[in-house]
């Protein structure tokens, strides 16, 4: 018989996240239920709140960053066992698509479904219901939920001497910001670099391109705050605006600019896209992982200049990385001390919290919020 959890959902966009109790179905063949610990609260979760990011599907139970403890695992499941530690990866990986046979794993076609919240093989079947309604999972996982059931493809087992409050930071912001500058943008030792941005996303982009060995990393952000926490993690400049952060990145490069810009803004625009342009060198590479609305196109970027100087602009989705690979792999760099996790979480929030939360993220004081479950 289903369980009863409880749960933060959306009913309708533009809203506000509610606290509420949903049947929660028992896991099928290839799936799992999870005690959740920890939910990171990730910008893209607010989107759905906001409507930048439409979902197929309302309500809709929020948060897709999240770590737990295996409480039951379906029929014919092999591989996993109760008591298992888990992080989830928004991303589902099924190892079989034409995307995962190149290495792809991050662009799995598993994926499709991923804003609609129903299970991946069925838009009709959920796994939630609140009185008789089916309610949808973000990206399939929902981790705004004390428990929570979720296809095998979504789930990464992880080693249980890790902090399952600090894991949970590695489903979603840890690998997209860090891949975004050493796989997206490819910095290499010496590099300058520019992120626009220092959230959850841009903050981890300063830890990746210091693993990359660049020796200028510019952060960019109106928020004194952090600013501050960029240089912490390893910005060796910081500025308030662009412009002041692109005349920088000239001044100590002939007037050619950066290597690469990175942009990790909140509700990314065309422009800021175009100001990135602005920021690199000849042959340089913006990366654009933030996200902005599904129904934005365009932006205002000279395509005489895109050709003339080869510069080159680059989508960056989860990193470019492989859960399956890079959650164990970010997960022993934080245990051997070269990866910073603890240090990200600014403010813990319990599940009634959510709204609250994301108001202080618009407010500017979260690096990274964390619900934190008993």
């Amino acid at each position: 018989m289903p369980q009863t959890t409880r749960a933060s959902i959306m009913r309708k966009a533009p809203g506000r996240y509610e606290t509420v109790e949903v049947q929660l179905d028992d896991p099928r063949q290839n799936e799992v239920t999870v005690k959740l610990a920890a939910s990171g609260l990730c910008h893209s979760d607010d989107h759905v709140a906001t409507g930048d990011i439409m979902v197929g599907h309302y309500p809709i139970c929020g948060g897709h960053e999240g770590s737990g403890v295996v409480t039951a695992v379906g029929p014919n499941t092999p591989g996993f066992e109760v008591g298992d530690h888990v992080v989830f990866s928004f991303l589902p990986a099924c190892g079989r698509c034409a995307s995962c046979a190149r290495g792809q794993f991050n662009l799995c076609d598993t994926g499709a479904n991923t804003l609609v919240g129903s299970r991946a093989d069925d838009p009709t079947s959920f796994r939630m219901t609140l009185d008789g309604e089916d309610v949808g999972q973000m990206a399939g996982i929902s981790t705004f939920a004390e428990y929570t059931t979720a296809h095998v493809d979504s789930v990464v087992k992880i080693d249980k001497e890790i902090p399952l409050k600090q894991a949970a930071l590695i489903g979603c912001g840890v690998p997209t910001g860090w891949g975004a500058a050493v796989n997206s943008a490819q910095v290499q030792p010496g590099d300058t670099v520019v992120i626009m941005g220092i959230g959850g996303i841009g903050i981890n982009a300063v830890q990746g391109a210091k693993h990359a060995g660049a020796t200028t990393i510019i952060a960019v952000d109106p928020v004194p705050f952090k600013r501050e926490k960029a240089q912490e993690f390893g910005a060796t400049h910081a500025f308030e605006g662009i412009e002041e952060a692109t005349a920088y990145a000239q001044s100590i490069t002939n007037g050619q600019g950066a290597d690469a810009a990175i942009v990790t803004i909140g509700v990314v625009t065309g422009d800021h896209v175009a100001q990135a342009m602005a920021a690199i060198r000849k042959a340089g590479t913006v990366v654009v992982t933030g996200i902005g609305k599904m129904t934005d196109v365009g932006a205002p970027v000279s395509l005489f200049e895109l050709t003339m100087m080869q510069k080159r602009i680059q989508g960056s989705l989860y990193g470019e990385n492989s859960p399956r690979d890079i959650i164990p792999k970010l997960l022993r760099m934080y245990q051997s001390g070269q990866l910073k996790l603890d240090e990200l979480i600014t403010r813990e929030y319990s599940l009634d919290q959510v709204a609250e939360a994301y108001d202080d993220m618009h407010a500017g004081l979260n690096i990274r919020g964390v619900v934190v479950y008993d």
